[in-house]
């Protein structure tokens, strides 16, 4: 699929005109095309084919010609037109977290930089504080940012790399001689981002799958080919490696290209002390004839071999998996088919782009009891946050819906925001007359470590405030964390009685893992939302389930696995203990 081609070109469309100072709706009509069409699950190339490409929210005649220019001719040149007229640099310096389109021409025509190093180079001999409105803790952020941007490059988001994967697993199973296969690498242990893709399969016929491969559509260049295994680059400019392995090594192989790394090492360990060899060819045995593989059809059999019961693979990180495994105490992670509802939405009433009985119907058919719509409260004007008056009707508009809805139920919500001052943005007699009370930071990331800690906690000691969204605030591969400190933020949640949100859109899968856990350990209960706008983002649950079961979350931690009842008398304790 090219949906995310035609969404980046849309976005670089946009940052463009923004370099430009065009006009702001036009900006914006581009930004939210690219989100409509990056949260397709349909083909751009079938809506186009059935002549639909209108019918996908803020395409209109313009977009829609762009659209089909590219999937014609492979460009748009009215972005070929833009980018002629635009330093390479100032797009370059738009994707540093912090550097604005003001202020990345500023850079450019005061420094004179080209390139991301100059201004690295700039920034580090203290030459860009004392430019106008330029201090030295923006000159350090900037300095910050670079660094960061550098560090991110070369990965992929797992949004991009898990449906890249998917389609290629079905396209591979088309196949007839195809037998198994499978994505193994740090996707398959539901890491945020992934370097190279690693599949594997199973054939009797490996140089026709192998051949195939190589043909794909969006293979850009062969980087190897052999008769069991091949590397390419895909149009998306990720790396992929296929290998076609015997059946009696499959599992063994996945476990192995799967790692982590460090797992590996103590699985082989635990091997040598049996008397045994482990690699990605099976668990083998010395005999008087040789060596004998007695186990690697499976994974199961594998870990059966070495005295283990399974481990699953998103906390194959040697972070305790073993001595659990050992001890007899592994967890049992929460699985999809347990969430009963999505923790948050977001319709027209705000940003969003569905009706209120649109995303209700769109979440009844995925097989949820309920989902709760928490569009933005009034101060986040750039999100067309609801006045006072507006979230009434909307609540009466909710109240309305579930009383004709059978087997499903709105829950009453809003996304309030938290204001500099930790106070919230709408007072305890409208938030009373709401289900659940998401709070949420939105503004003036640059607090700082204690000021941002006491912003966020003070707002938690709030009775209504029930479950913290996103809570440091980063966007992977696009801007950092602000500065927070979560442990305290965790200690506060047990104590107040407060969640807190894993956040599943694939960019933010905020919180991690590592204070998931944290978090579980402290009894705080943990909510996934999907945050969805645009309706095919409710799909992003499974994003937030892989960080769950990175976090060793199992179902009693997760607020999602509960009835509509059960949550809400779980949530309203805290009300109670005021």
């Amino acid at each position: 699929m090219k949906n995310k081609e035609i969404s980046a070109i849309f976005n670089e469309i946009a940052d463009i005109l923004e370099l430009k100072g065009e006009n702001r709706y036009r900006i914006a009509a581009y930004r939210r095309g690219a989100r409509s069409i990056e949260g397709l699950s349909e083909s751009i190339e079938q809506l186009a084919a059935d002549g639909s490409l209108v019918s996908i929210p803020g395409i209109g005649k313009d977009l829609e010609s762009k659209i089909l220019e590219y999937l014609e001719n492979g460009k748009v040149s009215y972005l070929e037109e833009l980018r002629n007229e635009t330093p390479p640099v100032l797009l370059e310096m738009l994707k540093v977290p912090g550097i604005g389109p003001k202020m990345a021409i500023l850079l450019y025509k005061e420094l004179g930089v080209t390139s991301l190093a100059q201004l690295k180079k700039a920034a580090r001999e203290h030459r860009i504080q004392g430019l106008p409105k330029i201090k030295a803790k923006m000159e350090e952020n900037i300095l910050k940012g670079i660094e960061f941007l550098e560090k991110s490059r070369g990965r992929t988001p797992i949004g991009i790399a898990y449906p890249l994967a998917l389609e290629l697993l079905e396209a591979l199973r088309t196949l007839p001689h195809v037998e198994r296969t499978s994505y193994a690498g740090s996707l398959r242990r539901w890491r945020e981002t992934v370097g190279d893709l690693d599949i594997l399969t199973t054939s009797k016929r490996p140089q026709e799958v192998i051949d195939f491969f190589v043909k794909m559509d969006n293979v850009e260049r062969v980087l190897a080919g052999g008769k069991t295994k091949a590397s390419v680059v895909t149009s998306e400019n990720i790396q992929i490696d296929l290998r076609v392995v015997e059946s009696e090594s499959f599992g063994s192989a996945l476990n192995y290209f799967t790692g982590s790394k460090e797992h590996n090492i103590r699985l082989r360990e635990i091997a040598i002390k049996k008397g045994l060899k482990l690699n990605e060819y099976g668990v083998f045995k010395k005999t008087k004839q040789g060596e004998k593989r007695i186990a690697g059809k499976s994974e199961e059999d594998v870990y059966k071999s070495l005295g283990l019961p399974f481990i699953p693979p998103e906390i194959r990180e040697d972070s305790g998996e073993i001595e659990a495994a050992i001890e007899g105490s592994l967890p049992e992670l929460v699985t999809i088919d347990m969430i009963k509802g999505d923790l948050h939405g977001h319709t027209k009433y705000s940003d969003g782009h569905a009706t209120l009985e649109e995303l209700a119907q769109l979440a009844k058919k995925r097989g949820y009891r309920y989902l709760l719509i928490s569009d933005h409260s009034q101060s986040l004007h750039i999100a067309n946050g609801l006045s006072r008056d507006r979230l009434l009707k909307q609540i009466e508009e909710i109240d309305k819906l579930n009383a004709r809805m059978k087997g499903f139920r709105l829950l009453k919500g809003s996304e309030v925001d938290i204001l500099p001052d930790g106070s919230l943005d709408f007072d305890d007699g409208l938030l009373a007359m709401l289900d659940v009370v998401i709070i949420a930071v939105h503004s003036k990331f640059k607090m700082g470590l204690d000021k941002m800690t006491e912003r966020v906690t003070t707002a938690m000691l709030n009775p209504h405030a029930n479950i913290l969204a996103h809570p440091t605030g980063r966007v992977v591969g696009i801007r950092d964390a602000y500065e927070i400190d979560m442990d305290e933020v965790i200690r506060i949640a047990a104590e107040t009685g407060t969640a807190i949100e894993i956040n599943c859109h694939p960019l933010r899968l905020d919180l991690d893992s590592l204070n998931a856990r944290k978090a579980k350990t402290a009894g705080v209960m943990i909510s996934l939302g999907t945050d969805t706008h645009n309706p095919t983002e409710l799909d992003n649950m499974i994003y937030g389930i892989g960080t769950a079961r990175r976090g060793w979350l199992e179902p009693g931690n997760v607020l999602n696995t509960l009835t509509a009842d059960k949550l809400l008398k779980t949530l309203h304790k805290k009300r109670s203990r005021r």
